[in-house]
């Protein structure tokens, strides 16, 4: 890897995603952990990352991410991936501050280029994409390439996405070369659910609501609920892309109470709606078609900020339309 090649004198590689970790998240900072402790032996990287959902735990060495910083630990380099803005690398953001050298690697529009050296590639399907051709392909053993692999199915809706491009298709394909179980990733990491997902799926189905003439739905789920349930945030994944599949539907928003008035807030759109303006808005970030942030206040508050940001963009595109057909 070019990035690391040129590199003089380093020995310890602090590793780190972001906060509520995904699985390109997680897969892109498994990846390179292994890339750099298989080809790198004078090196000594370390994960850190906050808890990962359990699905995830094929990913070989996952059992050895650190949740927690190491109080004055200063790292030779700090690789942050798949992490728009230095915040949201949570606790590790002062880990960070310390480090002698940063590099961070994404793909989100709304990256900030906090770190020494950044490659940000906003048009790459996910982080893990972008590590693919980052990567020497001879150096990627089966363990890397099953772990860029989960990274490309989970922000590609295993490659239904908009995002998904000749380039998203042929990594996938050199990476299916290397062995990589990929069936077994997509039904057990994307596709399957515990029963308690599926309970708490239904409970946002059965209470969402469409608006703006049916272009638009939301489900919300309030903190007694989720306390009812016994679910975290993990249990919660796919539930707004779930909601996306509506038919007719153009935007789709899922919002669930973390503490009381403060929602973590989920974006979706098929075609002409940017939420990755709309979460930008709000101090969040992420893609064009999916993206995310936090919100203060009560639901029906949230509801009617977000409402009034896309009432923006649905004015502004039946403009267009409106031009292009005169």
């Amino acid at each position: 890897m070019k990035r690391i090649d040129e590199l003089k004198d380093i020995r310890t590689v602090a590793i780190a995603g972001h906060i509520r970790p995904d699985g390109d998240c997680i897969g892109s900072c498994m990846a390179m952990y292994w890339y750099i402790k298989e080809n790198y032996p004078e090196m000594e990287p370390q994960v850190y990352l906050e808890e990962i959902p359990p699905e995830f735990s094929y990913i070989a060495g996952v059992e050895y991410i650190r949740h927690q910083e190491e109080q004055e630990m200063v790292y030779d380099f700090f690789i942050a991936l798949d992490c728009s803005d230095k915040e949201r690398l949570g606790e590790m953001a002062n880990c960070f501050d310390r480090a002698k050298r940063t590099l961070c690697i994404d793909h989100h529009i709304s990256n900030t280029k906090y770190a020494m050296e950044n490659l940000v590639v906003t048009d790459a399907a996910a982080t893990c994409e972008i590590l693919f051709y980052e990567m020497e392909e001879q150096k990627i053993s089966q363990t890397v390439a099953t772990a860029l692999y989960t990274g490309l199915v989970h922000d590609t809706g295993v490659f239904k996405y908009s995002n998904t491009t000749e380039k998203t298709m042929v990594a996938a394909g050199k990476l299916i070369s290397k062995n990589v179980p990929f069936t077994k990733i997509i039904e057990e990491s994307f596709y399957q659910k515990t029963y308690l997902q599926n309970q708490i799926l239904g409970r946002a189905l059965l209470e969402s609501i469409r608006f703006f003439d049916k272009k638009c739905i939301v489900a919300v789920l309030r903190k007694k609920e989720l306390d009812f349930y016994g679910v975290n945030s993990s249990d919660l994944s796919g539930i707004v892309s779930q909601l996306a599949l509506t038919k007719g539907i153009e935007c789709a928003i899922f919002m669930y109470e973390t503490s009381p008035q403060v929602f973590k807030v989920s974006l979706r759109s098929h075609s002409w709606l940017d939420v990755s303006a709309i979460a930008a808005h709000f101090g969040g970030g992420g893609h064009i078609r999916a993206a995310g942030c936090t919100m203060m206040g009560s639901e029906h508050d949230v509801i009617n900020n977000i409402s009034s940001q896309i009432e923006d963009q649905m004015e502004k595109f039946a403009m267009q339309q409106d031009g292009k057909n005169r």
